[in-house]
């Protein structure tokens, strides 16, 4: 049986946006019921040399969309990094799952096959071939930064377990 690349990483992108949506309202909820400043999730870091809540995000949210449209060939939306609150946050997840859901499966025939170039034009240019920069690349990319969104989250106290961050499937 063949799987094809749209069915390994679309349906994946959604459920866990899906889950990370999740967390991040219990975080808000979390927030409000107890009085603490969001921003002290958002901000949150494990260690000071990472990015924080926030960029772990926004940079999951990125790679959702941006693995989607290069294996569809289609053009990699641009979004600016300014989300500041949990319903900017919100926000962004369902820009990101509106695009990915808009992508025509289709598009994906062939795209295991396809070289998918990163960087181009830069000394840190690599080239994969699609199968590669799904499996290899792009899925555990984005798996990390949504890990480490939950965790930063679970750390601060955020009652949160291993069904949150599986999402609905």
């Amino acid at each position: 049986m063949t799987v094809s690349l749209h069915t390994a990483s679309v349906p994946v992108f959604q459920q866990m946006l899906g889950g990370l949506s999740d967390v991040l309202a219990k975080a808000a909820a979390h927030a409000a019921e107890r009085k603490i400043d969001p921003h002290a999730y958002l901000q949150a870091r494990l260690y000071p040399d990472m990015f924080p809540l926030l960029r772990q995000v926004q940079i999951a949210c990125d790679f959702a969309k941006s693995v989607s449209a290069r294996l569809a060939q289609a053009e990699v939306p641009a979004w600016e990094d300014n989300e500041a609150s949990f319903d900017d946050l919100q926000a962004r997840i369902a820009r990101t799952q509106a695009f990915i859901a808009g992508l025509d499966a289709a598009a994906f025939e062939g795209a295991d096959a396809r070289e998918i170039v990163l960087r181009p034009g830069t000394p840190k240019e690599k080239r994969l071939g699609g199968q590669a920069y799904v499996l290899a690349y792009g899925l555990p990319q984005f798996f990390f930064h949504v890990t480490t969104a939950y965790a930063l989250l679970r750390h601060a106290g955020i009652e949160v377990g291993k069904r949150d961050f599986m999402g609905k499937y």
